[in-house]
């Protein structure tokens, strides 16, 4: 089963009045990257969320964003009323304050370091965060893998478009490398002949057949065809994976292999039908290439 790296997933759930949320986005990348947002109070568990994303994802860069809003009234800070007693009563000894030539903003004292205080029970809180924070995120990744698997889909087709090509094409070099030989024999026949007519020369039977071998060795492109043929099963087997095993850096390795036996096919070549159609090939593993780069 192909998988694009290209996606998009989010979920949410609410615990005692606490609405968590998460979106997962991806793109390429040929390693796993990931960029994890979360709210300041639970930073700490960034490197859980980080291992868990690796168990469901292997490729692509991915970022992480999440979000807590709680309205429940264990949200509330407490105050300290022990420091904003003692902050009281030094205000209360400035002689202004006294006389009331100002006054003194509430605002301000619960704004004075130690008087707001966060909740006592953090390590509850985070406990309930990390719970539910991964669960949304279990959901997320599921529903980011379900857009990846549609995307593979159309990949898939795209890429199997492209294997046609180069198959029919190896078919055509296959047919057509006999004939190139024979009529390089021919025409080399004939040319000997206008030579022996002309000018009276001797050409022996044993220099000729030589001369026909070592084009033909020079030429033979049939070890370059098979090796192209079992890249083509094993691209055929890759892609037609369904265990669902990340296949992208493989397809991507393999374009490359199949693309030096093309590339060594045109440098042998003396044929425009064959030059022809290994223009073709290498342009369909150019687009294999690209799109093994979209692959999980």
């Amino acid at each position: 089963m192909l998988r694009s790296m290209t996606g998009f997933g989010d979920a949410s759930t609410e615990v005692d009045g606490v609405h968590f949320f998460i979106e997962v986005r991806s793109l390429n990348n040929k390693y796993f990257k990931a960029t994890i947002r979360l709210p300041e109070e639970y930073q700490g568990l960034e490197a859980e969320i980080e291992s868990e994303l690796r168990q469901r994802l292997n490729r692509g860069s991915i970022t992480v964003r999440a979000t807590c809003t709680d309205a429940s009234a264990s949200a509330a800070y407490e105050i300290n009323c022990s420091a904003l007693e003692r902050y009281l009563a030094q205000i209360m000894g400035v002689e202004q304050v006294r006389t009331g030539a100002f006054s003194v903003d509430i605002g301000t004292l619960l704004a004075l370091p130690g008087v707001l205080q966060p909740p006592t029970n953090e390590e509850a809180r985070l406990d309930r965060a990390r719970a539910a924070f991964k669960k949304v995120l279990h959901l997320a990744c599921d529903h980011l893998i379900s857009m990846r698997t549609r995307e593979g889909a159309l990949l898939r087709e795209d890429l199997l478009a492209h294997q046609q090509v180069i198959a029919k094409r190896l078919e055509d070099m296959q047919a057509r490398a006999p004939d190139v030989v024979r009529e390089y024999e021919q025409r080399l026949r004939t040319r000997l002949d206008a030579l022996v007519r002309d000018a009276g020369l001797k050409v022996e039977p044993a220099e000729f057949v030589r001369e026909v071998a070592v084009f033909a060795e020079r030429t033979d492109i049939a070890e370059e065809l098979s090796r192209l043929r079992g890249h083509i099963e094993q691209f055929n087997d890759l892609v037609g994976a369904g265990d669902g095993r990340p296949v992208g850096r493989t397809l991507d390795f393999l374009a490359q292999e199949m693309l030096r036996e093309a590339n060594t096919i045109a440098s042998k070549s003396t044929d425009s039908e064959i030059s022809r159609a290994i223009i073709e090939v290498k342009g369909a593993i150019d687009r294999i290439k690209e799109q093994a780069q979209n692959v999980e």
